[in-house]
């Protein structure tokens, strides 16, 4: 069977119980997303090792988690949490030489930014009344989707200038502005089957720039990890598409920024 074979036996599914997922709200799809969150985790944790950066991997999973349960706890918890974490992060930041330094940096790094992506695709789910959350979080799968296949499709045939040659070889600018049209797509989409869409016809074009920018970003922040890991996928949880990281590494810098401008209009 070929890899595209395996692709697409795998995405059709995969989305559809997504899609279902997320009409359905609530726990099934926190719990969803927090799954998805705590492999991406893992995998990140693996490629830095492998990158001679490793993290407090223990460490790592007790950040991600208090930042998951944030609402639960009270708020002189959060805020000493806070404290600390910013203290010891900022004394390793300019302390960078030293062994421990090096790996609270990466302690951090696996906690942090894979969590706070998950949880605000959670946080855009739970935004505005009734059926808005449903429709603004298909909106950012399906622009995230569509400025893949886009940019791929659009690099492919049209590509001949390198956006990160060195990073990320495959990706060139002429995908990447075909990817401004895929998310466009995306959102088109959304906003004509919905009844009614939550926001005005004009929030398309930043939510378009916000996608068509950070989610490429995403995705070459993963590869250029990967580079220094000397590895080809995150991992091989995903027949024919690699690892949880290599799937949703677009999402996780996209969604913070995506909820943060959802939820002053909302």
């Amino acid at each position: 069977m070929s890899e595209l074979s395996k692709r697409i036996l795998f995405a059709v599914p995969a989305a559809i119980i997504m899609l279902l997922l997320i009409w359905y709200g609530g726990r099934p799809f926190e719990i969803l997303i927090a799954a998805i969150a705590g492999f991406t985790i893992w995998e990140l944790h693996r490629i830095l090792r492998h990158a001679g950066r490793p993290d407090y991997f223990l460490i790592s999973l007790a950040i991600a988690f208090i930042i998951w349960i944030y609402f639960y706890l009270p708020l002189w918890f959060i805020a000493v949490f806070s404290v600390v974490l910013l203290l010891i992060t900022g004394w390793a930041f300019f302390k960078n030489r030293s062994g421990f330094s090096q790996r609270w940096m990466s302690t951090f790094f696996t906690g942090v930014y894979p969590t706070v992506g998950f949880f605000m695709i959670v946080n855009i789910r739970n935004l505005g009344a009734d059926m808005d959350g449903f429709w603004l979080t298909v909106t950012l799968f399906l622009m995230i989707w569509g400025n893949d296949v886009f940019a791929y499709f659009g690099g492919k045939n049209f590509g001949k200038n390198k956006l990160a040659p060195v990073v990320s070889p495959n990706k060139t600018w002429e995908g990447f502005w075909f990817g401004f049209l895929g998310a466009a797509v995306g959102f088109l989409i959304v906003y004509l089957i919905a009844s009614p869409y939550p926001l005005p016809l004009w929030t398309l074009i930043p939510a378009v720039i916000i996608v068509s920018v950070f989610g490429p970003l995403g995705d070459i922040i993963e590869s250029s990890l990967k580079r220094k890991a000397g590895v080809k996928d995150s991992s091989n949880l995903i027949p024919g598409h690699g690892g949880m990281f290599d799937r949703f590494d677009s999402l996780i810098l996209a969604a913070p920024v995506l909820f943060f401008f959802y939820y002053f209009l909302i």
